[in-house]
């Protein structure tokens, strides 16, 4: 269990109120936890409710994605236990819960970098915050701008009720995203467009590109990130510069639940 909590989105599980998971007790063995949300998460809950469940066979657990806004809605429409989001619940949400007699509680479960991939192809190794997200956002739109081959830019990123489609808009490209960026249902569709494209650029949760061991999944590459032209330039493979944060494109990944979890909800674990 040391490498899956090692390794998985390069996670140090940082689970707060003395690490919140999932266990259905003795006494309500066969009930349901319905766990929905991030894509970003689905993988890693999935493993750890697959191992926990293996652990404990009174536990059933099922885990499915969609989306942070889905999660956040099902929670709000009380048809989940628990919400995966890769952002903060926003206020309008807070509005329809608060509405719904739901009060989301938010426990933050691990920290992810969000990966910049390529196809392996191509020659460009780094970029900075800003050339980033001026290809994102269409200002830059030719791979020569930023020293690579004289080739236009193809991007590749998430629909619109995903999470991580929300934090790299407002932390990256801090503008809308240029009209002619290919929205994807999810970080496996995006990493499987960039191996049969060659001048294409998208993000991705950086469990999608590096496996468990820490090694990186073949067919695709990371470009290493710098917060500026001074900077040094870091790749979010290495676990220890997505948690010094010398990697400049992380953040938290969370659990939404029905108030603080109880009972059912609640059971701490240490594998």
């Amino acid at each position: 269990m040391k490498g899956l909590r090692k390794w998985i989105w390069m996670i140090a599980m940082a689970i707060s109120l003395n690490g919140f998971v999932l266990l259905c007790p003795e006494s309500n063995a066969q009930r349901l936890i319905q766990i929905k949300g991030s894509d970003s998460e689905v993988n890693l809950v999935q493993r750890l409710a697959e191992v926990f469940m293996k652990k404990h066979p009174d536990a059933n657990i099922a885990v499915t994605g969609g989306g942070s806004g889905t999660g956040i809605a099902a929670l709000i429409n009380k048809t989940t236990d628990i919400a995966n989001s890769s952002r903060e619940i926003q206020s309008k949400e807070e509005e329809a819960a608060k509405s719904a007699g739901v009060q989301p509680f938010r426990i933050v479960m691990a920290t992810d970098g969000i990966s910049v991939v390529t196809h392996p192809a191509n020659p460009i190794s780094k970029l900075t915050l800003e050339q980033l997200g001026k290809i994102f956002k269409g200002e830059i739109t030719n791979w020569k701008e930023v020293g690579g081959k004289d080739a236009k830019i193809s991007l590749y990123g998430r629909q619109s009720n995903s999470g991580t489609y929300v934090f790299f808009r407002e932390f990256v490209v801090k503008a809308d995203y240029s009209p002619h960026m290919k929205a994807m249902n999810g970080n496996a569709q995006i990493i499987e467009a960039l191996k049969k494209d060659q001048d294409g650029i998208g993000y991705v949760a950086v469990g999608y590109v590096v496996n468990d061991k820490g090694e990186m999944m073949p067919g695709v590459k990371i470009v290493n990130i710098s917060k500026d032209g001074q900077s040094e330039a870091y790749s979010p493979a290495k676990i220890e510069n997505v948690m010094s944060k010398k990697y400049p494109i992380t953040r938290p990944l969370n659990h939404y639940t029905n108030g603080k979890p109880s009972g059912k909800l609640l059971d701490f674990i240490k594998f």
